[in-house]
């Protein structure tokens, strides 16, 4: 029996022994792109198809954390997930970060850039509305005209609206072609763009593929336009440039639908009747008065539009 116990002893203390000379696994850290894109795909069930693109670890507004973007694109359908991660590398966080100091809506506004872009309304107007749609969006053409119609009717002075293109090429083949169209009506004649917005959502239910560019004819034909130079802009497709960087200030911004309006940086993710949107910007004209009587100074809108005054 005394062996015996010194065998199991003796095998005990081996075993000991080899469990302190095999090293625990390392941990993992989500500062390294390839762990952080492992998980994130097992997160979101991020299938091959789906390709992730995890950005470099930048400076975040919590102390001890770093920003990680990471994008998720499959063709034209894309979307993008901001997280905080910690020093170590350990935790990860998704969530928003507001500064009582500033704008809620702060980040979002230096996101924005309307400069190039088709706007009404009076320039330096308290409210500022930024508007991504697609031409060929049902929903776009409703909201589109209604923005149109009620908007100066009920505000005449205190409403800025810029129109950012966002064709969903996947979903709708001839939206693109029309944006590179509303492009080039605004670069040859400025003023004319907004005929040409509200004329293209009129036909829509009319307009396909085929017959597309005979109808941008006949709006140009009844304009006045200079249709050689319009159709030659067109077929070379030489403002694509201009439709492509507003739709990738979407990509940035996250976002995945249309229509898309920002009110004062206020994100409005679907299409809203009049009467809600009223109410913000009714809400928004009192509170900026509000702030402005107390000395306040984050909530001021201004962004640049080629039609403002010099």
């Amino acid at each position: 029996m005394a062996v015996m116990r010194t065998t199991v002893a003796a095998v005990t203390l081996m075993a000991s022994a080899a469990a302190q000379q095999t090293p625990a696994p390392a941990k993992k850290s989500a500062l390294d792109k390839a762990a952080m894109e492992a998980y994130v795909r097992h997160l979101f069930v991020y299938g091959p198809q789906i390709k992730v693109e995890v950005e470099d670890p930048k400076p975040s507004p919590l102390a001890g954390f770093q920003e990680v973007v990471v994008r998720a694109s499959a063709g034209q359908a894309s979307e993008v997930r901001q997280f905080y991660v910690s020093g170590d590398g350990l935790k990860i966080l998704q969530a928003t970060v507001w500064d009582i100091n500033a704008s809620p809506f702060e980040r979002d506004l230096k996101l924005l850039k309307t400069d190039l872009s088709p706007s009404f309304g009076t320039p330096g107007a308290p409210v500022v509305i930024v508007v991504f749609s697609d031409f060929q969006c049902q929903y776009c053409r409703q909201e589109g005209k209604m923005l149109r119609e009620q908007l100066l009717k009920a505000y005449p002075t205190q409403v800025r609206v810029y129109f950012k293109d966002m064709p969903l090429q996947q979903i709708h083949p001839w939206a693109m072609t029309a944006a590179i169209a509303g492009r080039c009506v605004f670069r040859q004649k400025a003023v004319a763009f907004w005929d040409y917005h509200d004329y293209i959502f009129e036909q829509q239910p009319n307009i396909n593929e085929g017959n597309l560019k005979a109808k941008i004819g006949e709006f140009a034909g009844s304009k006045g336009l200079d249709q050689v130079r319009l159709t030659s802009c067109i077929e070379a497709k030489l403002t694509a440039p201009e439709v492509e960087k507003s739709m990738a200030e979407a990509r940035t911004l996250g976002v995945n639908s249309t229509p898309t309006l920002y009110i004062n940086g206020r994100k409005i993710a679907f299409s809203i009747a009049w009467e809600n949107l009223k109410q913000i910007i009714d809400f928004e004209l009192n509170y900026q008065k509000s702030a402005q009587n107390a000395g306040e100074q984050c909530c001021t809108v201004k962004l640049a539009s080629p039609l403002d005054p010099k």
